[in-house]
């Protein structure tokens, strides 16, 4: 029996984590299947845990794999700024570096990489601006701000910039624990439309979302719209409506556990996805190249190659 894990296995739960699919995260990893397959379940094996739902609809992770997730990124940022003692002296590179964030975003992704970043070149200074998508775009756009994390598969201005990817987060049903629908592990979108929706409308999540409902020619009632995820986990946690979010908001360690599950769609569902952006067709300093490189070392799936 593998008594050790390796760094593989950390990559390929990763990019099955992130892909929600064992054939995405294969093709991710430009590897066959079936060794993914293997090495998930040489995983738990090792683990004495189950990482993964295995649903019609793909891999879901479970609350045990939610809690080894945070552990592989770490490992895998680990071994991301072990690879840049290569590269000689980052006390080399000074100078300025302007990120942006939205506020929903900031709370999951920006914390980690700043930190990492600081870390590997101590002579940097940076600073962030948080604004909302439209203003961030303007300033990438105007050169004021150097890179920016966010929603990025709704761009205002997807012809002028450039997206490297972090995360495509599959969306789920929220609601709260002693809800009628909390006793299905699988629903339709037609069973969802019974009941009251609160709606995020942050990031442009609400764009990427809000046509499904027509496409499938329901048109569920909304008891509020929000710019607060606050308000809408509280809303769904006393069972005043239901969510349809993506996993990356999920948190099933915290309290919310307690009163806010999470069910898979067996409708076909678009990601959201999270990604690092910047302005596209100028070469960009080489700060922000470094923090892209960066990005692409912590990524499971990440590759050689040049970002102009």
């Amino acid at each position: 029996m593998q008594r050790h894990i390796t760094i593989k296995q950390f990559r390929y739960f990763l990019a099955v984590s992130e892909s929600a699919s064992v054939a995405a995260a294969a093709r991710m990893i430009n590897i066959a299947q079936s060794a993914v397959t293997k090495s998930i379940l040489d995983l738990e094996s090792t683990l004495g845990v189950v990482l993964f739902e295995r649903t019609a609809r793909g891999m879901v992770l479970t609350q045990d794999g939610h809690r080894f997730q945070s552990s592989a990124r770490k490992v895998i940022a680990a071994v991301a700024e072990a690879v840049q003692l290569k590269r000689g002296r980052p006390e080399s590179l000074k100078g300025n570096l302007t990120i942006g964030v939205t506020s929903l975003v900031a709370g999951y992704y920006l914390a980690d990489l700043f930190a990492r970043f600081r870390r590997s070149h101590p002579s940097v200074t940076m600073s962030v601006i948080e604004d909302e998508p439209h203003f961030l775009e303007h300033l990438l756009i105007n050169g004021e701000v150097d890179l920016a994390i966010m929603v990025s598969n709704a761009l205002g201005e997807p012809q002028a910039l450039e997206v490297e990817p972090l995360n495509h987060s599959p969306s789920r049903i929220w609601m709260a624990s002693g809800h009628p629908l909390a006793e299905r592990n699988e629903l339709t979108m037609r069973e969802c439309a019974r009941y009251p929706l609160v709606v995020l409308e942050a990031d442009r999540v609400e764009v990427v979302l809000h046509s499904l409902w027509a496409q499938h020619g329901l048109h569920p009632t909304v008891l509020m719209r929000s710019t607060s995820l606050e308000a809408v986990r509280s809303l769904v946690g006393v069972g005043a409506g239901i969510a349809l979010l993506p996993d990356f908001l999920y948190r099933p360690w915290t309290l919310d556990a307690e009163h806010v599950e999470a069910r898979v769609l067996t409708d076909a569902v678009p990601t959201i996805d999270v990604g690092l952006v910047w302005r596209r067709g100028t070469r960009s300093r080489p700060l922000a190249l470094e923090f892209i490189e960066l990005i692409r070392e912590q990524s499971p799936g990440s590759r050689a190659r040049q970002p102009y």
